[in-house]
């Protein structure tokens, strides 16, 4: 691999950590809005942690897709699978 390649490499790596946390900053400013407006608006009942829940869900998968090096769904799975595919579909 030469220079220019593991260049453009990590610049998407970095790419994609940036959006991993610029996903997580989001995630904790709403929901921390969304935990001040049910506590001033119905404070006898909580609804807020619906949607932490279920966004904190995306957030996980997002961060194992990041931190997982590629074990859910990267470049190395990709390959694993397009093998696996043609191997099963090689004629007899």
């Amino acid at each position: 691999m030469d220079d220019q390649a593991r260049y453009e490499r990590a610049k998407q790596r970095v790419k994609a950590l940036k959006d991993f946390y610029r996903h997580l900053a989001v995630y904790v400013l709403v929901n921390a809005l969304l935990l001040v407006i049910n506590l001033v608006t119905t404070p006898f009942y909580l609804w807020f942690y619906w949607p932490l829940l279920g966004w904190g869900i995306a957030v996980l998968l997002h961060a194992a897709s990041f931190f997982g090096g590629g074990r859910f769904f990267g470049k190395d799975w990709e390959e694993r699978k397009i093998k696996e595919i043609l191997e099963k579909d090689r004629p007899e």
